[in-house]
């Protein structure tokens, strides 16, 4: 069986609705996955934004969530999340904090990936990592990934 990820809130490719952005709750949609793969002894969660600022001229991608030693008895995250799953620990977003930062975009439709990692080991104590340096310490011990995206465009200006 396939690692798969899911979301009650929005369907593969969908909006995600307002009460997950900054122009509602900015609370996070809950999270679903099941299939993980022999072997898995935790699992780590990215949320970026490939388009920003512009998806017409995409200059970074934004990060809006970094979790990780997600352990692999957990089978999701619940919605507007204020407690971890045991020993689940946290990086930094873009926004220079820890937690989850709903989608926000400047301008137009933007596209967020929330990307499920399986990994071999448990990484252990990496501080407050960056998006970056969770992707070196994941760097071999990935044994499957999955991604699910959703779209946010503002409605007021």
């Amino acid at each position: 069986m396939a690692l798969t990820l899911k979301s009650p809130a929005f369907a593969p490719g969908g909006e995600i609705p307002a009460v997950h952005t900054c122009e509602g709750k900015d609370a996070s949609p809950a999270l679903e996955w099941s299939g993980l793969p022999a072997g898995t002894k935790s699992l780590a969660l990215i949320v970026d934004d490939p388009d920003a600022p512009d998806p017409k001229a995409p200059r970074m991608t934004y990060v809006h969530w970094v979790l990780y030693d997600i352990p692999p008895s957990a089978t999701g995250l619940a919605e507007a999340l204020t407690r971890l799953p045991p020993g689940t620990r946290e990086g930094l977003n873009d926004w220079k904090r820890t937690g989850y930062g709903g989608p926000c975009p400047p301008i137009g439709r933007h596209r967020y990936f929330f990307k499920l990692h399986a990994l071999d080991r448990t990484l252990g104590d990496l501080g407050t990592p960056t998006k970056a340096k969770l992707e070196q310490a994941m760097a071999g011990h990935v044994l499957e990934r999955v991604e699910l995206m959703g779209t946010y465009q503002k409605r007021r200006r």
